[in-house]
């Protein structure tokens, strides 16, 4: 039982429901019935006038008076003698002789009134040493409400569901803002951050007061995290309009000088293309911030766009003399944005040909992993590198994260490429891991919700891509 509500539910009701079945129980067995009391009240006397009848009129006599009894009391009247014979006469049950050594309880004690059979015993000895033993057998109660035996069936089913009703009211009352509460986190773990609990009111207990703590908390947190999103935009919209003017004006420069200051410029040509680089990351950071909201969906084919980045990063790896090879073992259907998922996986492919080591491939490998309850596109990009070292791995997805300063110079990273993926597969249902390789470099998976191409999936991914070419023109 992992349900709070479940757990307080049946022990508050288990708890109620056996304190009531005990108290009517109890209370029913310490007080006796009105016939019960009566007859206990007259045993003596029967057993007195039995056992005059028998020695005066012997088996006969004894036969004529319990049967008047029987007349007058409705009862069933056993006289039986110290070796357990009746003196009536007649065969008695098995159980009367049980009933004569005192191994079952009678009706006036606690247990005997739960029993299947309702009796009392009384005994006498005479002056003469001989003892007599009187049994009655009393008839089952018959009530409307406590049913036969005086056992309270209606009753205790009447006190258990009575008991049930009020303690699933008192529970679902305990844990309905636990409920609210958790389906709120949910959704600002999902990106959510307008999700609030909604406290109550009416309530002011610690429960209500967590959850008010909670909408504070999140109402905190999504004005905090709005703020950093639109300073990160206005500061990269606003460093664009320099940049652009710091290009024109380099042209005009360039135009305006010798050969002698070609280097400087293209050095300063470099670092505005890098700084433009940078921004242009930092409002894909800011996008993919914005959740799933600033996503445009739709049906991708992942091979075709993994092909088409590793053609690209196999051109640009030809100055370090190495290759990039890309395997597309299954056709899989990605939904999605087709811009993000070609950055997320551009920035991976591009990180492993700046850290191969030269004349060697980078291999990128596509395949549909099928599963009980979803297909998975997993994408696997491996590298011969340096690798990075076990510690590091975990720290790879920071953004601005390298290993070295020397390092991110030599390659022109600036630690946004993995952050960005990161986030863009997070948003697309996915995961992704990064792992060194036994045999030198490292190995990035990539692992998306997908389904297996299909001609529907063709015909839908044809019509997106003319409703892309017309929206274009």
């Amino acid at each position: 039982m992992r349900s709070l509500f479940v757990r307080i539910f049946l022990s508050y009701w288990m708890a109620q429901a056996l304190f009531l079945v005990l108290a009517i129980l109890v209370t029913m067995a310490m007080r006796p019935t009105r016939e019960l009391a009566t007859v206990e009240a007259l045993a003596p006397s029967f057993l007195s006038d039995a056992v005059q009848a028998y020695r005066s009129g012997g088996e006969e006599g004894a036969r004529r008076y319990l049967r008047s009894l029987h007349d007058s009391q409705h009862l069933h009247f056993f006289l039986l003698d110290s070796q357990g014979k009746d003196l009536s006469g007649r065969k008695p049950p098995e159980w009367i002789e049980q009933v004569r050594r005192g191994q079952v309880r009678t009706a006036d004690s606690f247990w005997g009134r739960f029993g299947p059979r309702q009796f009392l015993r009384q005994s006498l000895t005479t002056p003469e040493g001989q003892n007599y033993t009187l049994v009655i057998e009393l008839p089952p109660e018959e009530h409307a409400f406590f049913g036969p035996h005086g056992v309270p069936e209606l009753g205790i089913l009447i006190a258990i569901i009575s008991s049930g009703l009020v303690c699933y009211l008192l529970a679902r009352y305990l844990t309905a803002p636990v409920v609210r509460l958790r389906a709120a986190t949910q959704r600002l773990a999902a990106g959510d951050l307008t999700a609030r609990a909604g406290a109550s009111r009416t309530r002011h207990d610690e429960i209500a007061e967590l959850v008010r703590d909670f909408d504070a908390m999140a109402e905190r947190l999504e004005s905090l995290v709005n703020a950093q999103s639109r300073l990160l935009k206005d500061i990269s919209h606003e460093l664009r309009s320099p940049l652009a003017r710091l290009n024109v004006a380099l042209g005009l420069v360039r135009q305006r000088t010798g050969p002698e200051a070609q280097s400087t410029l293209d050095r300063i040509e470099l670092e505005a293309e890098r700084l433009n680089e940078l921004i242009g990351r930092l409002l894909t950071i800011a996008r993919l911030e914005g959740g799933a909201e600033a996503m445009d969906a739709i049906p991708v084919d992942l091979g075709e766009l993994v092909a088409e980045v590793a053609a690209d990063a196999d051109f640009e790896a030809q100055n370090r003399h190495c290759h990039v090879g890309c395997v597309i073992a299954d056709d899989c259907v990605v939904t999605g944005d087709p811009s993000l998922l070609r950055s997320a996986i551009e920035n991976v492919v591009r990180n492993a040909t700046r850290y191969t080591h030269e004349g060697t491939e980078v291999q990128v490998h596509v395949e549909c992993a099928a599963d009980v309850d979803r297909t998975e596109a997993v994408i696997r990009v491996t590298d011969s590198g340096p690798g990075v070292p076990e510690d590091a791995l975990d720290k790879l997805f920071r953004p601005f994260y390298r290993l070295d300063d020397a390092r991110g110079r030599q390659t022109g990273g600036v630690g946004l490429g993995l952050a960005i993926t990161q986030r863009a597969v997070h948003l697309h249902g996915g995961k992704v891991r990064v792992a060194n390789r036994p045999e030198g470099g490292l190995m990035v998976e990539i692992r998306l919700p997908a389904k297996v191409k299909s001609l529907s999936a063709d015909a839908e991914l044809a019509s997106n891509r003319t409703e892309s070419q017309n929206l274009s023109r």
